[in-house]
């Protein structure tokens, strides 16, 4: 009996410290050994090219930190039964950024070592720190190349419209938004006058970071007809080289719409029905392109390339074929995946990531575009890489267990009359 007893007290003071182990350990042991199938998944600076869903009780980056990211993708497809950010360290390793609530998805870093979020706060990948440089009401559009600004849109709107005693509106809710260039790092902002917008929709830096492209509605009336303006500046002293009017079935294409040499910039158009009053069909049936602008004048430029409907924005450049945001579909809307893929003048299309089912956006660092380092292995979630509270949901009941059965030999020395040990 007072074996027994020995060895449960043994076995108790074991899984404490295996727990405890395991709570301070980075698990990068376990997540190596399963993130893939038969290859390696040393941190090579690679893109992988295919990922997978987070188990439900993976640890968030806050909780515990995996590095700098290879990929970030977003899905609902976690405990937090709404859309997630899904980060996958260039280790290898699964981390989850939840978002706030009604929060939009934020920009990765050129270096993938930072997380911008649209509500102004900055979440370090590497740390799992995060702490808020940026006021809210802005929202971040593009990193520059360098990684050390970002340009982001201000909105100055009212937040409610106020009425006299005849019930007359007394303002004017809508007012233009301001074009700042921000440093995430220390907080700092500068005004750029680019010009008079009621709204930003999407920006992109120029290669050597000199010149910023800039695209939104110039007033409210542009803004219920979705009439766009494109507008090429310098942020340093806001300059202006050229506008174009992109009218409502042309937008800027994404923040990584400039060419690497510099020389174009690309636009998604589409034919089809356009505005606020088209049906879900319509919209479906709509037939979209590429479209290239000189750099230099803001006159159209070079053959369209026609893509898929699902394609969203240009995410990077591989050599000087664009890389896509896509979409593939499945019976259920439910279940379609987002790709990024590489387009060629010949109508060609390269797969080069593949996302989950449920998946609805990718983003991978500016560096890991900018150096086509796709191809990497195949990443899945190690099961081992949990909060502090999933293990301590498996330790307590097992501790309990003993305890209980501890107690029942005590009972029953106690009975027998045997000494205890």
């Amino acid at each position: 009996m007072r074996t027994t007893g020995r060895r449960l007290r043994r076995g108790a003071a074991v899984g404490v410290a295996l727990a405890l182990a395991a709570l301070n350990a980075p698990a990068a042991t376990a997540e190596t050994a399963t993130s893939t199938a038969g290859t390696s998944t040393a941190a090579d600076g690679t893109v992988p090219i295919r990922v997978h869903q987070p188990w439900l009780w993976q640890a968030t980056v806050e909780q515990r930190p995996t590095g700098p990211a290879a990929l970030v993708f977003f899905t609902s497809r976690t405990r937090f039964l709404e859309s997630t950010g899904v980060l996958i360290g260039q280790d290898g390793g699964y981390r989850l950024i939840p978002l706030h609530v009604a929060e939009d998805h934020g920009l990765l870093s050129p270096d993938g070592r930072h997380y911008l979020r649209p509500s102004g706060e900055l979440l370090d990948l590497t740390s799992g720190q995060q702490h808020r440089p940026i006021h809210t009401g802005m929202r971040p559009l593009a990193w520059s190349p360098d990684g050390q600004r970002v340009l982001s849109t201000r909105s100055n709107d009212d937040e409610v419209i106020s009425f006299g005693p005849d019930n007359q509106q007394l303002n004017n809710p809508e007012k233009p938004d301001d074009l700042l260039v921000l440093d995430p790092y220390r907080g700092t902002e500068q005004a750029v006058a680019v010009g008079t917008f009621a709204a930003h929709a999407a920006a992109a830096w120029s290669p050597g970071g000199d010149l910023a492209a800039v695209a939104g509605w110039a007033d409210e009336a542009a803004l219920i007809a979705e009439r766009q303006r494109l507008v090429v500046v310098d942020p340093t002293n806001g300059s202006r080289r050229w506008q174009v009017e992109l009218g409502d079935r042309r937008m800027l294409a994404g923040p990584a719409a400039w060419q690497p040499d510099g020389r174009r910039i690309a636009l998604l158009a589409f034919d089809g029905c356009a505005g606020l009053g088209c049906t879900a069909d319509q919209t479906a049936a709509r037939t979209l392109r590429i479209e290239f602008l000189d750099a230099a004048t803001g006159q159209a430029v070079g053959q369209p390339l026609p893509v898929s409907a699902s394609t969203t924005e240009i995410v990077g450049w591989r050599g000087g074929d664009p890389v896509v945001k896509q979409s593939i579909g499945a019976d259920r809307d439910e279940d379609r995946r987002a790709v990024l893929a590489a387009l060629s003048p010949g109508g060609g299309r390269e797969v080069l990531v593949t996302g989950p089912p449920g998946s609805t956006d990718l983003a991978v660092p500016g560096e890991l575009l900018a150096r086509a380092a796709f191809g990497g292995p195949e990443r899945r979630p190690s099961p081992f890489a949990a909060p502090l509270w999933v293990y301590l949901t498996l330790a307590v009941p097992t501790l309990l267990a003993v305890a209980v059965v501890v107690r029942r030999l005590r009972r029953r020395r106690v009975a027998t009359g045997t000494t205890p040990a």
